[in-house]
């Protein structure tokens, strides 16, 4: 049992580096680390949301010893002199938050500096922003763009602060799709270096089935989790228009097949009915955004037992406008957002949420707010589940390529002890998840203690 991460004797020349990243983040939440080891943490007298139920228990004892739940009891639980006992007060005990489809390395940096600024500036970066998602209660998320391996290893070996990541890697595009980042000046190809996209890990094209496959063996060599392609047209994409469908069922076996070798899943970027058709005959498990998706290919999304991913893309708040031809697009998919939950709810698809943030600080810190935007289809209980346990069944489609296994998700006996202690019951107002800094007074994650303001 800890209580903050450990800092790797290794890690402390990248750390001093980055210090200065940290300085308007909440990292001063963080409690100094002990002389002494504590054992273990005891949540006493809270009401648990378990991650899988519509309501709350009665008042109980929860204690985490290492990194997991050791103990549930509406009975006292012993403790020794060593044991951190957080008094609850009926608090609620909940599993800490999961992103299915975040981006760790492009979500707070704006995309003219990402295009312009040395590869250590963005990640100095998103070291910052991986503290700041950790302390909105965001414990795990689903990494699906980016170069992420050296951030979660450097989460990993505790230099610095941030949830687990289960990594993509680059997107893997045809010439011509979502993933290709490439200008016009850079074509051809061969009459020019690796685009911006490439260099920094971003994107990475690849034609033919023999391509695909070398191109999938590369990012989970690199340490992918899962497998993202492009399957279709995108909003932030430049020259790829929505009704392109992207890849033939030949290339998608073959990056399915490359994938399914060492455990794993391919996840594609897809929005219309041919483009994930084409994808699911070709043996793809998750399908990314789908807003402008029909009632067949939903029907045939469930009879393959597929997974949607999707996220609350609406004309609010939150939507971060788009410019020129890039916002009529965005439009179409907010339009069709409605439709495809409803959709989902009707033929009972698999559904886990995420936000998709891109390049934008500002919209980054509402990945709590965005969530609760859910109940549009979904009551708070139903949200709740899908952003703990069902996400977690998600995660652990990477099989042996999961890095943390365990039980993610739920609040039971043996669970990694990923846990928030909320000052509210988000199960009657799901709007206190917005508000992380105020309402989740404890955040503990693989067992260790980043955040505690309830009063001694």
């Amino acid at each position: 049992m800890k209580l903050i991460a450990k800092i790797n004797t290794t890690g402390m020349l990248f750390l001093s580096l980055i210090t200065t990243a940290f300085a308007h983040s909440d990292i001063s939440q963080t409690s100094q680390a002990s002389t002494k080891e504590p054992d273990g943490v005891l949540f006493k007298n809270v009401q648990i949301f378990d991650g899988k139920s519509n309501k709350l228990t009665a008042p109980m004892n929860v204690l985490v010893r290492g990194n997991k739940i050791q103990s549930i009891s509406r009975s006292p639980i012993q403790t020794t002199n060593d044991t951190i006992v957080i008094e609850a007060n009926q608090k609620v005990l909940m599993p800490g938050l999961i992103d299915a489809h975040w981006h760790a390395m492009m979500a707070a940096m704006p995309v003219s500096k990402l295009l312009t600024s040395e590869v250590a500036d963005f990640n100095f970066s998103a070291a910052a922003e991986a503290n700041n998602t950790l302390m909105r209660g965001f414990t795990s998320v689903r990494d699906m763009i980016g170069p992420t391996f050296s951030l979660k290893r450097a989460i990993d070996s505790n230099i610095i602060n941030g949830p687990r990541i289960w990594p993509s890697g680059a997107i893997i595009s045809q010439t011509g799709g979502h993933g290709d980042f490439r200008m016009t000046y850079e074509i051809p190809s061969s009459s020019a270096s690796h685009s911006r996209g490439e260099q920094i890990g971003g994107g990475v094209i690849a034609d033919g089935p023999s391509e695909v496959t070398k191109r999938v063996r590369e990012q989970l060599m690199l340490g992918a989790t899962q497998i993202k392609l492009a399957a279709g047209g995108g909003v932030s994409s430049q020259y790829d228009p929505f009704d392109v469908a992207q890849y033939s069922e030949e290339e998608f076996k073959a990056a399915v097949n490359a994938a399914e070798n060492w455990g794993t899943y391919v996840s594609v970027h897809a929005y219309t009915h041919r483009a994930i058709q084409a994808a699911l005959k070709g043996g793809v498990k998750v399908i990314e955004h789908a807003q402008l998706i029909d009632e067949p290919t939903i029907k045939m999304m469930a009879q393959k037992n597929a997974w949607l991913s999707s996220q609350a893309f609406l004309d609010n708040e939150y939507s971060n406008p788009q410019q020129g031809e890039a916002r009529v697009k965005q439009i179409e998919v907010q339009k069709g957002t409605d439709n495809a939950f409803k959709l989902a709810k009707k033929y009972k698809l698999k559904v886990a949420w995420g936000t998709d943030i891109l390049f934008d600080p500002k919209m980054a810190k509402n990945q709590g707010a965005i969530l609760a935007t859910m109940t549009h289809w979904y009551t708070a209980p139903e949200v709740l589940k899908m952003a703990t346990s069902t996400n977690a069944e998600l995660l652990a489609l990477s099989g042996p390529r999961n890095p943390y296994p365990g039980k993610l998700g739920v609040v039971e006996e043996g669970a990694l002890a990923d846990l928030l202690l909320v000052n509210g019951n988000p199960i009657e107002n799901i709007n206190l998840v917005s508000n992380p800094e105020t309402n989740f007074v404890v955040i503990m994650k693989d067992g260790v203690i980043y955040k505690n303001t309830v009063a001694k």
